[in-house]
């Protein structure tokens, strides 16, 4: 059985499409056609913004013909259609949108003046119609402006029919038992139309205020500040406030923005990204903006009140995208917006970010999270921020002056700078990887050049304030040489070590790139030089030859272009030969580098991670990262990547290497342990190992395999088996203090000299292994080849020919599977022992060729 209300609704309904219908045609349609041509940018925002109010209209007569049809239905079959199947209920909030759009419509047509602008020229027709609107409407007085009749015909019959849906929704649900599953429905409805109600009322008159507003200012004030979705929701002229250091004329807060007016100047601040902050008294409250901070002071502690609310509600609004419904600060979410957020903003004032885009996470006031910033001629930066300045991990694009040429830097920043470890690569296909400090090259690095350079190079080493400064190592491939040495000021200064590609190798003393005063010489042959000569190791000067064969010549050297090397001297002839481990075996560089000291850059920023107790946010800025590939960059500053490996993760990581240490301590889970670590690139021990071998492999691979090295290789892995175990008791130690336990006592020299050469030694030695082999292979170049000659010479010996070389007694040949000669057997029958004859006694000879033979197959065998 249907109720009175639902016939009620019924005719509501038929009088609402009804008067839609004629609105349309008495009014919008008019409207439409009394738009002039649309050349003017202003006329042709209202043309679109009345065609946008004729789509809303039609799709709100579309929905009341839906519920027209639905009503019908009902109350032709009430006992087969239900109460729940009428579309105000069954999609109540279906209704309410379509309610919204036309109102959102309609509301942006008042701000503007829409409806005034498109009838002026046609004023004599709409005095004509008048008349007809009357009947239309109730209460359109004969003597208003055309304007306040077309303003009245399309409001008033919404705000009068959703007046009546309430009213007879709320009647509907008092006759509605409180167990009728339909109840629930009709009460949400009405709630939505009541709400609707109040939300109308608040949009048109923001609506009149904000179209009140544009003739109180000038031409190019409105013209700057007007658009069809802003409302005003508050004018210092109507609530007075004094806003410091600033000193307004005007204050205006519009529901996306605040304005202040000094004068011709116009500040906008998007209320995104405006954080409001209360004051110490009732007088006073503060607003943070990127690039500004100010306060909003008054004498009237209530008016304040309302400025402090209405611009706390408006940035809620503002931050939520969408207009609070019902009414202002009565939205579902937290009234207090959040101090993180996310916005884009472009920075005006001087400095760094100067016309600087950034687009990103905020708190309050200042880019912090990650976000991009991108700059007008074309520099990008992808990373995290910290308190307004980059801090963290970030890429930055810089482009060059050449066509789709880019210098990229994936680095790590502190407040502002490049610090800590970074990849960079430049446009001029030069690639440095490692540490940075204040924006420039600091600490270890390694600055390779493209293969295809003019000139190309690979520096491995430490640098200070940008500039190669400390030990370092260069390979220069053009010239075939490597310089192994000190630095200052981007120069070789200090003593060092040249390696060339023929085998020849030089120690001496460098100042400002060139070579001065004595030094030492070191040929392929094993002659030696001391004494002056020139930077392409020319001999100049004074000096003293050392040959092989121990002769010696002292003397002037020179050289002249073209005829050769001349000098003037001694030659002594009279010295006896050398032995040979003496001249093959020198070594160069021991001493003259301490060991401990060579690779500090590498090992410092270790230790550092250590002292700081371990913390993950640390761990790339300290210990490096990992990448795919060093050219990961795509020439684009739309894609930015840097595939590093799970950097996210890294504290839960950590805690769970540290937890490892601690279960693993015995002296066989231990070596497995390490094992592990030092196996792991992601392990700060792996990771550790893999620079090392890094920087061995800069100064002993290739050009730097020579002979005369060896000693200094060897230090250096004693030296790195050292670092490897005081890195793991820093390690250990920190992962006993997390736990609350006491750190492990200090070992003594013994000890921990037993524990490096017993467990961290054999373990690392398999990562030197192919540096070190060569190194010995060629040091011992002339044993392994005197020891392949005798063994060829040996091998060609009869049996019983090599037996007697040996000086093996006869009585121990094996004579059944010899084959001699019948006076061989008469011969050797006397050697023979007798059955109960004492045993013979092996003669001094027999021992020193076996000794002999044990030192040269030892040497071959380490040899190859």
């Amino acid at each position: 059985m249907c109720r009175p209300e639902e016939a009620a609704l019924l005719r509501l309904e038929e009088v609402f499409s009804a008067t839609l219908a004629r609105i349309n045609s008495l009014v919008l349609q008019p409207l439409l056609e009394a738009a002039p041509e649309a050349s003017d940018p202003w006329v042709r925002e209202c043309l679109q913004l009345l065609q946008q109010l004729h789509r809303s209209s039609q799709q709100l007569w579309d929905v009341t013909e839906e519920s027209l049809h639905s009503l019908r239905e009902r109350l032709r079959h009430p006992e087969a259609v239900g109460l729940e199947s009428l579309l105000l209920l069954q999609s109540a909030d279906r209704v309410l949108q379509v309610h919204l759009e036309y109102i959102e419509s309609y509301t942006c047509c008042v701000a503007v003046q829409a409806f005034q602008k498109a009838a002026k020229r046609r004023s004599e027709y709409w005095r004509g119609q008048r008349k007809v609107l009357r009947q239309v409407l109730l209460g359109v007085s004969s003597e208003g402006s055309v304007g306040t009749a077309l303003l009245q015909a399309l409001r008033q019959p919404l705000a009068h029919h959703v007046q009546q849906y309430v009213l007879l929704l709320l009647s509907l649900g008092d006759t509605i038992g409180e167990c009728h599953p339909t109840r629930e429905l009709v009460i949400h409805a009405a709630g939505l139309f009541g709400d609707l109600q109040s939300f109308m009322r608040q949009e048109l008159d923001q609506a009149m205020a904000t179209q009140a507003l544009w003739p109180t200012l000038s031409s190019r004030l409105r013209d700057v500040l007007c658009t069809p979705a802003r409302r005003l929701l508050q004018d210092s002229q109507d609530v007075p406030v004094t806003v410091t250091p600033l000193r307004a004329e005007r204050v205006l807060l519009f529901d996306d923005a605040l304005v202040l007016l000094q004068g011709h100047n116009i500040h906008t601040f998007d209320l995104k990204l405006v954080w409001v902050e209360p004051g110490q008294d009732r007088c006073t409250f503060h607003l943070l903006t990127p690039e500004e901070e100010f306060s909003f002071c008054s004498k009237d502690p209530q008016g304040l009140v309302v400025w402090q609310w209405k611009v706390t509600q408006a940035v809620c609004q503002a931050l939520r995208g969408k207009k609070d419904f019902p009414v202002l600060g009565a939205g579902l979410e937290p009234s207090e917006p959040p101090t993180c957020r996310c916005g884009a903003y472009t920075f005006r004032a001087e400095g760094r970010f100067c016309q600087a885009t950034y687009e990103g996470e905020w708190y309050w006031g200042r880019p912090h999270g990650k976000g991009t910033l991108k700059w007008p001629d074309g520099r990008n930066h992808v990373g995290d921020f910290c308190q307004g300045l980059e801090h963290g991990f970030g890429i930055r694009l810089v482009p060059q002056a050449s066509e789709d040429k880019f210098d990229c830097y994936k680095c790590h920043w502190w407040e502002g700078s490049m610090c800590g470890y970074g990849i960079c690569e430049y446009s001029t296909s030069e690639v440095y990887k490692g540490y940075f400090q204040e924006g420039l090259r600091h600490g270890f690095g390694v600055l390779e050049s493209a293969p295809q350079a003019p000139r190309p190079l690979r520096y491995t080493g430490h640098w200070e304030r940008g500039q190669r400064s400390g030990y370092g190592v260069e390979e220069d491939s053009n010239r075939g040489e490597r310089y192994i040495g000190m630095w200052q000021t981007d120069q070789r200064h200090g003593p060092g070590v040249m390696v060339t590609q023929a085998g020849v190798c030089y120690q001496g003393t460098f100042q400002a790139d060139k070579m001065v005063g004595p030094g030492i010489l070191l040929s392929d042959d094993d002659s030696l030089y001391e004494g002056t000569f020139t930077r392409d190791l020319t001999l100049v000067g004074k000096g003293k030859v050392t040959f092989p064969n121990g002769f010696t010549l002292e003397g002037s050297f020179s050289s002249v272009s073209g005829r050769g090397l001349h000098t003037q001297g001694v030659l002594d002839t009279a010295a006896l030969l050398p032995d040979p481990s003496s001249t093959c075996k020198r070594q160069l560089g021991q001493g003259v580098f301490p060991v401990e000291s060579r690779w500090q850059g590498v090992y410092g920023p270790f230790r550092d991670f250590v002292r700081a107790g371990c913390p993950g946010e640390l761990r790339e800025a300290l210990l490096g990262f990992h990448v795919q590939s060093s050219r990961e960059l795509r020439k684009s500053q739309e894609y930015l990547c840097c595939e590093r490996t799970c950097p996210e993760d890294q504290v839960g990581r950590m805690e769970d290497l540290l937890e490892e240490l601690v279960q693993h301590r015995e002296p066989k889970a231990l070596q497995q342990c390490l094992r592990k670590a030092l196996s792991n690139s992601l392990h700060p021990l792996g990771k550790l190992l893999r620079m090392l071998m890094l920087t061995f492999q800069a100064t002993y691979a290739g050009i730097g395999a020579n002979k005369h090295l060896q000693g200094l290789a060897q230090e250096e892995v004693k030296q790195h088996a050292q670092e490897l175990w005081a890195a793991y008791r820093g390690l250990l130690q920190v992962a006993l203090q997390r736990k609350g336990q006491a750190p492990e006592e200090d070992e003594d020299a013994e000890t921990r000299d037993l524990r490096v050469h017993g467990l961290v030694l054999p373990l690392v030695l398999p990562s030197f292994y192919s540096e070190l082999f060569t190194l010995y292979l060629l040091l011992h170049e002339r044993e392994d080849s005197l020891y392949s000659q005798g063994i060829v010479h040996l091998s060609l010996f009869p049996d019983a020919r090599l037996l007697e070389f040996l000086d093996v007694q006869k009585h121990l040949w094996p004579l059944k599977d010899l084959t001699l000669t019948t006076n061989q057997v008469r011969g050797w029958a006397g050697y023979l022992p007798r059955r109960g004859a004492p045993e013979p006694q092996l003669g001094p000879g027999f021992a020193q060729v076996s000794e002999q033979l044990l030192v040269v197959t030892v040497s071959g065998r380490r040899g190859g």
